[in-house]
């Protein structure tokens, strides 16, 4: 992984601040944009890691925080990576893995706004913060599980 950057993206305000972005008002969403080495890791690897840490068939949730702001979604650059992303939600859809519908929005992506300084490696700096404990290790502490091998490289 080169780098993974918090921030906003998917909306209608030019340099929003979170505070403007927690009201749902913006469009944008709370993402992460990362930059990556294809030799070390795929898109749809990474895809994977995505689909396998949270719920995608819960529409506008994180945890308990409620909202479009906290929608899931792959703003994809490429047409190629646009089409990975659409048949790997197809492909999770007809699994059955759960029982509803994924409900992760598949976006071109146009605009990356990155995260106030405060909100830059949260977990790793909050790591006894309510959200952190109950709802991030938990998710960190999955990926540990299922993709140790590829933490392992």
């Amino acid at each position: 992984m080169k780098s993974v950057v918090s921030g906003y993206s998917g909306g209608n305000v030019e340099n929003p601040s979170y505070e403007q972005v927690i009201t749902g008002r913006t469009g944008h969403a709370e993402v992460c944009q990362i930059e990556f080495d294809p030799e070390q890791i795929s898109f749809e690897e990474l895809l994977k890691v995505f689909f396998n840490t949270h719920v995608p068939n819960t529409l506008n949730r994180q945890g308990n925080d409620t909202g479009p702001q906290y929608r899931f979604a792959i703003f994809y650059h490429t047409e190629e990576q646009k089409v990975i992303a659409e048949r790997l939600k197809s492909e999770l859809d007809g699994s059955e893995t759960w029982k509803n519908p994924i409900v992760t929005e598949i976006t071109a992506f146009e605009k990356f706004y990155p995260a106030e300084d405060y909100h830059r490696n949260y977990f790793r700096n909050n790591p006894n913060q309510g959200y952190c404990r109950y709802v991030i290790a938990p998710k960190v502490q999955k990926f540990e599980k299922v993709f140790k091998l590829k933490l392992d490289r």
